[in-house]
């Protein structure tokens, strides 16, 4: 198996892309460490991936929650090869109708804990000359949809900080940052069923990807995998956007719109 004892620390790791991603390192002769608050299914992942998993409760948002993890994981397994920064929430807001709380808890949530963790997991990374970083970011980091200020602030906020780390820590330390779109997780469901309109919602997400469908936890899992791998080795500091195509094209056609070529309205208006 291709990462036979290598240790990868997940955050978010309990459910949906986190948790997909776990059981593909797991698959590939990998441990892995999951950090999550939600305990349930931190429990439940633990009873079904085994003992090569590790479960510690944290809020990867502060500093003594993730340093004391991070030790626990390595006195289990005695090192640390790969960090995937995936705990993550949305909200939606615009810069009017965001508040300060909500502000503070997306940036601490999405930006400050893969910073934290990648403070703490990188000196264990120098001692073994070698290490791989992973930060989930968002299609939302190239592209912007309404009411979703923070949330995009926050995943753009990834790029600079995936470019930032390959600088500072390179050559011994990659790293990458991914760029899904909508994919089908808790999150997301969440996201759907508190909408005034649940099925609209989902059918427009589906929609505006242009393989009209939604990704799945594994697809993106896989890549992650993929990415810490040694088939990838030269990469890093870049951003990979899988996405299902959303964001390379507008919605509808130039006829839909009343546009024609050769006119006056040849561009979209």
């Amino acid at each position: 198996m291709a990462l036979q004892d290598k240790v990868a620390l997940i955050t978010g790791g309990a459910k949906g892309i986190g948790l997909a991603t776990a059981e593909i390192f797991l698959r590939e002769g990998a441990r892995v460490i999951i950090l999550d608050t939600d305990t349930d299914a931190g429990g439940k992942a633990k009873q079904r991936l085994g003992d090569r998993m590790a479960f510690y409760p944290a809020d990867v948002s502060r500093t003594a929650e993730v340093q004391s993890a991070i030790e626990a994981g390595l006195s289990h397994f005695g090192r640390l090869d790969f960090l995937v920064n995936n705990a993550g929430i949305i909200r939606y807001a615009n810069a009017v109708t965001c508040t300060e709380a909500q502000w503070d808890l997306m940036m601490n949530i999405n930006v400050k804990a893969a910073f934290l963790c990648a403070k703490f997991a990188i000196p264990h990374m120098q001692k073994q000359s070698d290490g791989v970083i992973i930060n989930v970011a968002s299609a939302q980091s190239f592209i912007s949809s309404s009411n979703m200020m923070d949330y995009t602030t926050s995943k753009s906020a990834l790029l600079g900080f995936t470019r930032s780390l390959a600088i500072d820590f390179g050559p011994a330390i990659r790293a990458v940052a991914i760029c899904p779109g909508t994919v089908d997780t808790p999150l997301a469901r969440d996201a759907w069923n508190n909408a005034k309109d649940p099925e609209a919602v989902h059918q427009e997400s589906i929609d505006m990807h242009i393989l009209k469908r939604i990704g799945r936890p594994e697809e993106i899992g896989e890549m992650i995998v993929f990415l810490c791998g040694d088939k990838c080795t030269f990469m890093t500091g870049q951003a990979i956007r899988l996405d299902g195509g959303l964001g390379i094209s507008v919605p509808g056609s130039v006829e839909d719109r009343g546009c024609y070529p050769g006119s006056e309205l040849s561009a979209f208006a």
